[in-house]
């Protein structure tokens, strides 16, 4: 579909959770999220951020720019109601981790869940779409290479290849950028697909 004249790939989802992670990529989040109130207006949205994503965009934008209160992806000291990773892994139905920082990677790869957006990702049944944005050098390291095999090998989770793009640290394009989020959307539309051929 063509809107605007801006491409937006089918997609059946109707309710997304999206977890915005640390890397600087995070910064352009809210156009992403304009681009996806703009294309798919039916879709609910429910943003999660790290803290260290808090480092480049607010809850408050996020919630704005959604129209569903971000939450911050701590454990809450009081729960009312649902446990928020049970929330988080049952409501949607379609995850996106946009941008996915090597850090978060690792933690997910590893089977970590010591946070409610990690622990949710963990149980969650539903495509879960992994955008990684990577410093200089780390998109060829054993590191990320063992972490994505990992990731790669779960049925439900796709991961859109970064791009090459400008890291701020050294000026040059040795980092790898988060994919464009059309590119993901694409990919989990087509793993759910499979899913249901099955």
């Amino acid at each position: 579909m063509v809107k605007d004249n801006l491409v937006y790939p089918y997609f059946s989802g109707q309710r997304l959770l999206i977890v915005v992670t640390g890397a600087l990529s995070a910064a352009f989040i809210p156009g992403w999220l304009t681009w996806l109130r703009t294309g798919y207006p039916n879709l609910v949205i429910r943003p999660v951020a790290t803290r260290s994503a808090q480092r480049f965009v607010t809850l408050d934008a996020l919630t704005t720019l959604c129209g569903w209160k971000a939450v911050s992806d701590e454990w809450p000291d009081h729960v009312d109601g649902d446990a928020p990773h049970v929330e988080m892994s049952t409501w949607p139905d379609s995850i996106l981790v946009y941008p996915a920082s090597l850090n978060f990677l690792a933690r997910l790869a590893l089977g970590m869940g010591d946070t409610p957006a990690l622990l949710a990702l963990q149980c969650a049944p539903v495509p879960i779409g992994l955008a990684p944005s990577l410093p200089p050098f780390a998109l060829g390291s054993p590191a990320y290479e063992g972490h994505r095999e990992t990731l790669e090998r779960r049925p439900n989770v796709v991961i859109a290849p970064p791009k090459p793009g400008l890291s701020i640290s050294t000026g040059q394009l040795d980092a790898s950028v988060a994919a464009p989020m059309s590119l993901l959307l694409s990919l989990i539309e087509s793993r759910r697909s499979q899913e249901l051929a099955i």
